[in-house]
């Protein structure tokens, strides 16, 4: 019998998808390998997880205060049931490695195996959170998918994303992709994100930009998120503006678009660099500015643009975002840019180092 694998990385697809990415290398590597996710009831991975065809095993969440509050006191009474709890899993699965990504679920997980199973942990982020800064101190090896996360040692490999981002032919997909979503075949095609939940203020800076883009002919793919709402007037005999909650098929929607304005969090700046896709960055104003950090190597690079989130207007949309969207020639070259930053074996290589550490 294989080994058994435990992945930690639930609560935000930026978290559960390299998790997942890495299950699916393992499994290529190992066949005959175990992999069980580990998740809380409040994560996406309830859905997520089981519908990639890997076990969820549900522990209790131990979110981390960024400052002090009442729930700060009841911190240790929690953290120490989750790590019971957590332990109990890891013994009834026969864990032989547990892999950390970051986040509520992996500090748990981290303090259980101490001691007991080997620790794997990849940090996605420009700047390590909490969580991996803990499990690095005990961990066997450490990988981040770019320098400077403040993890020490920390192996840089890129962030594991899953097979059929980094295999796809974005040219070859193109016909059907757009098809598919109901895009003009031929006109330029710009797919706008804000990530899982959505994002306001692209949204709304986008949306009234929607005659300018029918009148320059440009089609658009628009994920609003599934808790807002966008209405947009269709212009007859222009390209369409398809509006949608959610994109479940990120593959297609890379293979239709010829620009993509979203926001710059870890997994999705991977994805557009790995598939060489150009794109305009607008990172999320809030935290301790990681978003920028993260779309900074491709911007640098010249396969991006950064626009900070208070400046995305509809007109500046109009002045700068239009004119890219039809500049073919820019288009290509800031592709070949992206695609430097490269991601494309990130998952097989944490895959040798997990596996690495297990003795079967």
């Amino acid at each position: 019998m294989g080994p058994c694998v435990v992945v930690a990385g639930g609560g935000t697809a930026g978290h559960i998808e390299p998790a997942l990415a890495l299950a699916d290398a393992v499994m290529r590597a190992r066949p005959d390998a175990r992999v069980v996710a580990l998740g809380t009831a409040r994560g996406l991975e309830s859905k997520i997880v089981p519908a990639r065809g890997y076990p969820l095993e549900m522990i209790p969440p131990v979110p981390m205060p960024r400052k002090p509050s009442p729930d700060l006191l009841k911190m240790p009474l929690k953290v120490r049931d989750a790590i019971k709890q957590t332990r109990a899993v890891l013994d009834r699965v026969g864990a032989d490695v547990v892999v950390g990504f970051g986040g509520y679920v992996s500090l748990p997980a981290y303090l259980a195996a101490r001691g007991k199973v080997p620790i794997v942990v990849h940090e996605a982020n420009a700047r390590a959170g909490l969580a991996n800064k803990v499990g690095a101190k005990f961990a066997a090896k450490v990988a981040a998918a770019v320098p400077g996360s403040g993890l020490p040692d920390a192996q840089v490999i890129g962030i594991p994303l899953r097979y059929s981002i980094t295999s796809m032919d974005r040219a070859a997909l193109r016909a059907q992709a757009r098809q598919y979503f109901g895009l003009h075949p031929t006109a330029p095609v710009l797919f706008v994100s804000g990530g899982s939940q959505g994002a306001r203020s692209l949204n709304n800076a986008v949306s009234n930009a929607a005659a300018a883009f029918a009148r320059a002919g440009v089609s658009v793919l628009h994920a609003h998120g599934p808790k807002n709402s966008l209405v947009v007037q269709q212009v007859p005999g222009a390209p369409p503006y398809v509006a949608v909650p959610y994109v479940e098929r990120m593959d297609l929607a890379y293979a239709a678009a010829d620009l993509m304005l979203c926001r710059s969090g870890a997994m999705t700046v991977a994805e557009v660099s790995a598939v060489g896709l150009p794109a305009v960055f607008v990172p999320l104003p809030h935290g301790n500015g990681e978003q920028s950090l993260n779309a900074l190597p491709i911007v640098e690079a010249g396969g991006g643009l950064l626009i900070p989130d208070e400046e995305l207007t509809p007109e500046r949309v109009v002045e700068e975002v239009l004119p890219l969207v039809g500049d073919r020639t820019r288009l290509a070259v800031m592709s070949n840019a992206a695609r430097s930053g490269g991601h494309r074996v990130a998952a097989d290589v944490l895959a040798q180092m997990v596996l690495s550490v297990v003795n079967k």
